[in-house]
Parts: structure tokens; C-alpha cells; sequence
């Protein structure tokens, strides 16, 4: 995780594997909530993928992310795990219109079997969405052009225990990005910050026609990278 000076306490064994799960699970993703997509916006598709981790100070572990459909409703999930540990999100959201409304979220940590979970429901949610909505979200608005005319932008969500945080981030050049299958995709890119905390940085790349696909995640930290999420299989499953 990021590196801390000797002069400060490290934190927990749990809550930085929790720290380092959730922020390739995202932790820091966020929403604009008064501004929806733009009609131009791909819609989600299903699909199943597995990413490689890499965290500063940690064994490498593998990311499952799922997204999938049930009827109306769609659910976003991701899992994660080391030899000792493991953690997971999940969040229900439905399409409002064009739209992204978040209904119910979940997620939860282990460390030699020590852990704990937590749980935000409708209400929690009705104002601003969780952080796996909002990151199929953020990939949408990445795919149709948002923010390129005034750069940086704001976006807000809440945490997994209902807090409120805000994300700023500006559109990077499209890259050429080989997916698994062989296939070459333009992916949308994205830089991000706490405006509290700018010497932390996240380097987005998604897919641009699969809303919440990671194809590439770096995390940065006093210009030095801390972590590394990427692409390693994917099946569209519909």
C-alpha cells in the first residue's frame, strides 16, 4: 500500500489489505448526482472478468469482477484474495432512464480470521450512489467525451459505511490496449485525486464499449507507483 515515513505508524495488517482490495475494487469512485450520462452513453452488457493485483508490500492476488443482469436489475461485484486474506463488494443498481440508481450495496474483509462487513440500503443510497455504481458510472462518462471541454470534474459517492467522498478527474488520450482475446480496443483513460490528498493518483484505462471494465489501473503515490490492476481474462457473457 502506499508507503509511509518512518515516522509514522503503519496502519493494520486488515485495513491495509482492506485499503488495497477496495481501492482496485475502488475506493475511491465517485458521482455527480445531479447530472446524468449523456444519451451517447454505452449501456451496460454482462460480462465476467479476472485481473491480476499487484500491491506494493503484498503477494500478487487475482480480482474476479462480475457484472451481471436480473431482470430490471443489475449487480456489480468484485472479489479478492491472498493466502490470508480475501475481501468483496457488491451493489445492485437499476437504469433510471439513462441514468445509473443505486439500491443496495455490500462488502466485507478477512484477515487471519478477523474481519468485518458492512451493508447500505435505499435510503443510504438515494442521494448519492455506492462506489461499484458509480464506477460503471465514471467508465461511461470516460466513453462519451464528459469533461473534455472543462477539465478537472467532480464527482461524489459514499463509502462502504455511507460517507460521503468526492473524487476530481480529467480525460487522458485514448490508448491502443490489447485485450486477452487478442482483440485491440481504443480504451478511455482517466486521472484521478482526492482533492484532499492530490499527491494520490489513480491512472484509469476502461473498455469503451463494456461500462465498468477495467482494462488497467495504476495508483500512484508522491509520483512513485503503489499498485497495479490489469486485465487478464474476459468473457462477455450475453
Amino acid at each position: 500500500m502506499p508507503h509511509l515515513d518512518q515516522t509514522r505508524r503503519r496502519p493494520p495488517a486488515g485495513r491495509r489489505f482492506a485499503l488495497a482490495l477496495l481501492t482496485l475494487a475502488l475506493l475511491i469512485m465517485a458521482l455527480l448526482p445531479p447530472t446524468p450520462a449523456r444519451a451517447d452513453a454505452p449501456q451496460p452488457r454482462p460480462f465476467v472478468a479476472d485481473y491480476q493485483l499487484q500491491v506494493s508490500g503484498w503477494p500478487d492476488a487475482r480480482v474476479s469482477h462480475r457484472l451481471s443482469r436480473h431482470g430490471d436489475w443489475w449487480q456489480s461485484e468484485m472479489r479478492a484474495a491472498i493466502r490470508l486474506a480475501s475481501g468483496h463488494e457488491r451493489s445492485r443498481f437499476r437504469l433510471d432512464g439513462d441514468a445509473l440508481a443505486a439500491s443496495a450495496y455490500s462488502s466485507g474483509y478477512r484477515l487471519l480470521g478477523i474481519g468485518g462487513s458492512y451493508r447500505l440500503g435505499h435510503d443510504a443510497l438515494r442521494e448519492l450512489p455506492d462506489r461499484q455504481t458509480a464506477l460503471i458510472e465514471l467508465s461511461r462518462r470516460a466513453a462519451n467525451g464528459h469533461c473534455q471541454a472543462n477539465p478537472p470534474c467532480a464527482i461524489r459517492f459514499v463509502d462502504h459505511k455511507g460517507r460521503e467522498e468526492r473524487l476530481d478527474y480529467r480525460p487522458l488520450a485514448p490508448v491502443a490496449q490489447r485485450l486477452p482475446s487478442g482483440e485491440t480496443v481504443q480504451a478511455t483513460r482517466l486521472e484521478a485525486w482526492n482533492p484532499d490528498k492530490p499527491e494520490r493518483r489513480f491512472f484509469f484505462a476502461f473498455h469503451p464499449r463494456l461500462p465498468g471494465l477495467l482494462l488497467d489501473v495504476e495508483y500512484h503515490r508522491d509520483g512513485e507507483r503503489q499498485s497495479h490492476l490489469r486485465l487478464d481474462s474476459l468473457e462477455i457473457t450475453e
